[in-house]
Formats: C-alpha cells, structure tokens, sequence
C-alpha cells in the first residue's frame, strides 16, 4: 500500500469527499519538522487541513495556506526545542548582601514608622 492508498482508506473512514496533495503535504510537514521542531511537521499539516476545511477551500486556497505556512516555516529564526521567550525562567537575583532595612530614598524603615505613628 502506498501513502496515495493509505489516503483514500482513510478519507473513506473518516467520512471525507476530499481530494489531498499528498507532494503538499509531505513537503509542509518536512519544512516545519526541519525548521521548527520535529513534532511540527504534523501539527503543522493538521493545522492546514483545519484552515482548509473552515474555509470550505478548493485546491488553489489550500496551495495559498500552505505557501504562506511553508513561507512561516522557512523563515522560522528559533532552533528547534528552544525554549519560548515568554516560558523562561530568568534566574532569581541573589539579594542577600543588600540592606532592605533602608528604602529607595535612604530613609531607615524605622523613621517610616516614627513617621506613621506621629500621624
């Protein structure tokens, strides 16, 4: 059996009247699997077919997603399994050696509370 069989076995079970570009797909998904990540090229497939379906696409949109998927892909500038930059954990300062007894101004926290206790 050949991926182009496997195709049509399985738009028969999961009920789709679809016609795949198998050469698309294949190339999306190693673009995203090479540039991105590993687990990409999938997503990324899956992602693709979802657009198309929503749309009600014809041949000529789902070439147009995935040109500017592939145009994503290519152009993808973060190495695969770095981390994203809003998920790091920057590391926590070691604030031992500072006084926090003394505030911004320089006034002892104890003036603050003569100070409140005036008021």
């Amino acid at each position: 059996m050949n991926l182009h069989d496997w195709i049509d076995e399985l738009s028969d079970v999961l009920d789709l009247e679809t016609e795949v570009d198998e050469g698309l797909l294949n190339d999306l998904a190693e673009l995203a699997h090479d540039n991105v990540d590993p687990a990409a090229g999938p997503v990324t497939t899956y992602l693709l077919g979802y657009a198309a379906a929503a749309r009600n696409a014809g041949p000529a949109t789902v070439e147009r997603l995935a040109a500017g998927a592939s145009e994503l892909a290519e152009g993808w500038d973060r190495p695969a399994g770095a981390p994203d930059p809003d998920d790091v954990d920057d590391p926590i300062p070691d604030d031992r050696s500072i006084d926090h007894t003394v505030d911004a101004e320089g006034d002892d926290d104890e003036d603050d509370q003569d100070d409140e206790a005036d008021a």
